[in-house]
């Protein structure tokens, strides 16, 4: 893969932020690990793509150091499962612009399909990707939470940079 940055060794910071964000399946794969969903079964399920594509960005997303590998047990079997590293973590605002611009201007294709995001010091829905609009606090994975109407009745918490992460 030839990466717009690549191409010239002036590229702007926004062709080298899009270089890793700018893929639709890495942001939907971030979406799931924000989620709590850092096993390759449940992004798989959340996400519906192929093996094949998912392992590729999984691997992007790794080696870019937006997510750290973590081994856990599962029954006396070790397995991984993706985490948040710190700059993982400071993608949030662009999945919350992402989802903020979409609900205020593209139509939802169902009616659970509308996810807000929603700032867990006031329980306001926020309008800003990184500041709450009803309280004016500074939105972070601890203090920022998504709704998805598909997922919950009830606002999701996020997952933050696991500890021991990769900065």
């Amino acid at each position: 893969m030839v990466l717009r940055s690549d191409l010239s060794g002036r590229a702007c910071s926004m062709a080298r932020g899009l270089d890793i964000l700018g893929d639709p399946w890495s942001v939907l794969v971030l979406r799931e690990v924000f989620f709590g969903n850092g096993r390759f079964g449940a992004i798989k399920a959340k996400v519906q793509v192929a093996d094949s594509v998912l392992t590729r960005r999984l691997t992007g997303l790794v080696a870019a150091g937006l997510l750290a590998r973590q081994e856990y047990s599962d029954g006396g079997r070790t397995r991984t499962e993706y985490v948040l590293t710190p700059m993982g973590e400071d993608a949030l605002p662009v999945l919350n612009a992402v989802a903020i611009w979409s609900e205020k201007h593209l139509p939802a294709p169902t009616a659970d399909a509308h996810m807000y995001v929603v700032h867990s010091g006031c329980r306001q829905r926020t309008g800003s990707a990184d500041t709450c609009t009803a309280c004016g606090e500074p939105l972070t994975a601890a203090t920022t939470s998504w709704h998805s109407l598909s997922r919950s009745a009830q606002p999701t918490g996020l997952a933050t940079a696991a500890s021991g992460a990769p900065a």
